[in-house]
């Protein structure tokens, strides 16, 4: 299974088409700051969530959606202070059952393994931070077990690639 994920867009409609139209993937998600109105056509593909700049209220904060036999929370950040630490995403994410976070905010890319639960930031197709370029990830579902993520550029090139594996339980 592939997932797509985009955030921090800030009302850029086009990199959203251009990145859909680019990637395949089972589940595509937008991690919220798309700045557009929530039945925006170019949204009507993805699972979505309200970020701190979005004004429509028909987003939802958070987003559980199970892709094959993972859960996946999605959330914008904000909420959970993900700039200053992911403990607080970590709790809702144990609370919730979920084996995948996708959470946007700061505008740095990143994935960690965090008490066996896969955190990955897509970074910001419109104004990343800290020097780095404008990213989206993709997540492949390899095995109950493995997941590798790629971190694309909007040029479509990978840029960089992490395999996580889940520990087994005993």
């Amino acid at each position: 299974m592939r997932l797509l994920v985009v955030s921090d867009t800030h009302g850029d409609a086009a990199i959203i088409a251009h990145v859909a139209n680019e990637q395949e993937a089972d589940v595509r998600f937008h991690c919220g700051d798309s700045e557009l109105a929530f039945d925006h056509e170019v949204l009507a593909t993805f699972e979505r969530v309200r970020g701190n700049c979005d004004r429509d209220k028909r987003f939802p904060e958070e987003v559980i959606v199970d892709c094959g036999d993972k859960r996946v929370l999605m959330v914008h950040g904000h909420l959970h202070n993900v700039k200053q630490s992911l403990m607080a995403l970590s709790y809702r994410a144990q609370e919730v059952g979920a084996h995948i976070v996708l959470f946007g905010h700061s505008h740095l890319y990143g994935a960690e393994l965090i008490d066996n639960i896969l955190f990955v930031n897509p970074g910001s197709l419109k104004a990343p931070r800290g020097g780095k370029p404008k990213t989206y990830a993709g997540i492949e579902i390899e095995s109950p077990t493995d997941y590798k993520v790629h971190f694309i550029n909007e040029q479509s090139d990978i840029i960089s690639s992490h395999l996580f594996s889940m520990k087994q339980d005993v």
